[in-house]
């Protein structure tokens, strides 16, 4: 007996079970009654199964055959992802007759509480989602993922992007009107191929990377470098110092609709020397990138002319 209990104090202190916990997982063994002793979890014997689920949930569970946690409980011998994963244990709403209280209902819980049942399974693929912007507005998973179908749409998604991201983001959205944007509306481009909608540790949402510059250059690979010469506000601001992302009214979505006044917001005590002889801000003179063509970062010259 001293023994059992020396090895119940032991796990205990391990694993953070309970001293009594402890006592039941040294004495016989068993893990998982020893763990819902700790944490209060149905006993297995609570739990129906899914076909019995589908006696009176047939529309959902015909919708449901095709769906990717379906064919992940089949993967796994029946023991995978089930009705009873995400509700909880039906027997005692199958022994009341449909006793909708006595069942989880997912539409009825707050979305903090549906992230938490969602994020059971997912928490290792959005560990930051807790902290993302979408969770800290009560944005959950089911906003925008539907559980039980969702057509022909990846992901379980309810709509394809970049509608279904502009049901909320609705400033955003007239950008991609601009004369110049980059081609999210065309379908080229989605929205998740910049950011992160599961969240990271960036405010914005980005996708997170070593060098946020990176997020730009997977595609625009000509700007990466790296430069013997660098431009130094392409190091320390990144892409956004002179670029608008979404869409711009300027060519190349400049920040500016004039290169020299782009320029000049860090050149400008350059605009009275001897070599370039005009006035700070002018935009009637030849634009700087006439010279300086390689404004990203040169191999050749410090001043970036080819």
């Amino acid at each position: 007996m001293k023994r059992i209990l020396f090895y119940a104090a032991l796990i205990a202190l391990l694993t953070g079970l309970s001293p009594r916990a402890g006592v039941l997982y040294a004495a016989s063994g068993n893990k998982q009654a020893a763990v819902t002793e700790k944490t209060g979890a149905a006993n297995p014997a609570d739990y129906v199964g899914s076909d019995v689920c589908a006696t009176c949930h047939a529309d959902v569970a015909k919708k449901f055959s095709s769906n990717p946690h379906s064919k992940l409980a089949l993967l796994h011998g029946g023991t995978g992802a089930s009705c009873e994963s995400c509700h909880g244990p039906g027997k005692a709403h199958v022994d009341s007759g449909g006793d909708v209280t006595k069942i989880k209902q997912i539409s009825k819980l707050t979305p903090s509480q549906v992230d938490a049942t969602c994020l059971q399974c997912h928490a290792k693929t959005h560990p930051n989602f807790d902290r993302s912007p979408h969770a800290k507005a009560g944005v959950s998973c089911t906003s925008c993922h539907s559980i039980h179908d969702a057509g022909s749409e990846a992901n379980l998604l309810k709509a394809s992007q970049p509608q279904l991201c502009y049901q909320c983001h609705t400033d955003v959205k007239p950008s991609f009107d601009m004369p110049f944007h980059h081609p999210v509306d065309e379908g080229v481009l989605k929205c998740s191929d910049c950011h992160d909608v599961h969240g990271s540790f960036l405010n914005s949402n980005l996708k997170a990377t070593a060098d946020q510059n990176l997020i730009c250059t997977k595609c625009h690979m000509e700007t990466r470098g790296p430069f013997v010469y660098e431009h130094p506000p392409v190091r320390a601001e990144g892409c956004l110092a002179c670029h608008t992302p979404h869409g711009s009214q300027n060519a190349r979505l400049l920040n500016m609709p004039n290169i020299n006044t782009l320029c000049n917001q860090c050149h400008s005590p350059v605009g009275a020397d001897a070599i370039h002889n005009q006035g700070q801000g002018s935009s009637e003179i030849t634009p700087c990138t006439d010279c300086h063509t390689m404004i990203h970062g040169s191999n050749i010259n410090a001043a970036f002319i080819r």
